[in-house]
């Protein structure tokens, strides 16, 4: 169930996106579903991360939020409006309040575009009319704001640093002054130094522009600084939503996850407890919990009945013995 809080921006609801493979001449068809009845509520002016291992369905999620990629099941709704339910033209139209910003900045931007025609791409997909010295003023504002200098405007992407093309692509997402940001681990394919400068951008954009966030990670510590609410993914499913990102998990997976951060602090640091079993197969999930095969505190009654994602004192769980 959806979890109380201030008023969402964005609501999904039992949200699921199926794959088929296969189904050829010699091939049998198989059906991965990569999220599975997904239900979330994305507060106004919050950051709400997402986290979870390779696969398991968060880059999905975002682009099912925005509908880059239609739903095989459930809804999603911004500000009320079910996207679902819009013509092409309206769903354009509203696009320019939710935006995407990709994991690489090295294939997110067109080579053969100069960063000025990258950040007038928005408004010209958008149709709205600039005389050139509006479009330059807009371009110079753009990239005042993520922190470059107006000489780079004339610059191809292959002539820039990682660093400078994803600040590039955060310039382009904002070119409509959306009010909700979609984060497809920005940071991943960045120097660590880089990733922490990348961090602070985000953090002053949010606190100057009012701006709402969907932050997509596999990096728990990350996720743990940088977001005020926390959601944990296995196999396409959400197994918790920490209320508060220093929240004590519940979930043992979750656990599991904390556990693995490696603490600078060697006073700090613990034994960390080894996962045993394998992750099951995505085509033929099992039964129950999905955690199960790997949970040290399963029993039948996991292994055999689905949890459902229970809310208790605004902290949400999918799990039938939660850790106190």
């Amino acid at each position: 169930m959806a979890e109380p809080g201030p008023t969402p921006l964005v609501r999904t609801q039992g949200l699921s996106r199926d794959f088929a493979v296969g189904g050829g001449m010699f091939g049998r068809r198989r059906v991965l579903q990569a999220v599975r009845e997904v239900t979330l509520d994305v507060p106004r002016g919050r950051v709400t991360g997402v986290v979870g291992e390779s696969g398991c369905g968060k880059s999905t999620l975002a682009r099912l939020v925005l509908r880059l990629l239609d739903a095989s099941a459930g809804s999603v709704h911004f500000e009320g409006i079910d996207l679902a339910g819009l013509p092409a033209g309206e769903l354009r139209r509203l696009r320019r309040r939710m935006q995407m910003v990709f994991q690489d900045p090295y294939s997110s931007i067109d080579p053969r575009y100069t960063v000025r025609e990258a950040l007038r791409e928005p408004f010209r997909i958008q149709g709205v009319a600039q005389s050139p010295a509006q479009a330059t003023a807009a371009v110079a504002r753009l990239l005042d704001i993520v922190g470059l200098s107006a000489a780079l405007a004339d610059s191809y992407p292959h002539q820039l640093s990682g660093g400078q093309k994803q600040r590039v692509g955060i310039a382009r997402a904002l070119a409509l002054e959306p009010d909700f940001l979609v984060l497809d681990e920005p940071t991943a394919s960045l120097d660590v130094s880089i990733q922490a400068q990348i961090v602070a951008l985000l953090e002053r954009l949010r606190a100057e522009l009012g701006l709402t966030y969907l932050f997509i990670s596999h990096d728990l510590g990350l996720v743990r600084y940088f977001c005020d609410r926390v959601v944990v993914m296995y196999l396409g499913s959400i197994v918790e939503i920490l209320p508060e990102a220093r929240a004590t998990p519940r979930h043992p997976y979750t656990r599991a996850l904390l556990d693995s951060v490696f603490e600078p602090d060697p006073t700090r640091r613990r034994r960390v407890a080894r996962l045993t079993g394998e992750i099951p197969d995505a085509f033929d999930p099992p039964p129950g919990c999905a955690f199960a095969a790997r949970c040290a505190h399963a029993d039948e009654l996991c292994r055999q009945q689905r949890p459902s994602l229970a809310t208790a004192a605004g902290h949400a769980v999918a799990c039938h013995h939660p850790l106190s």
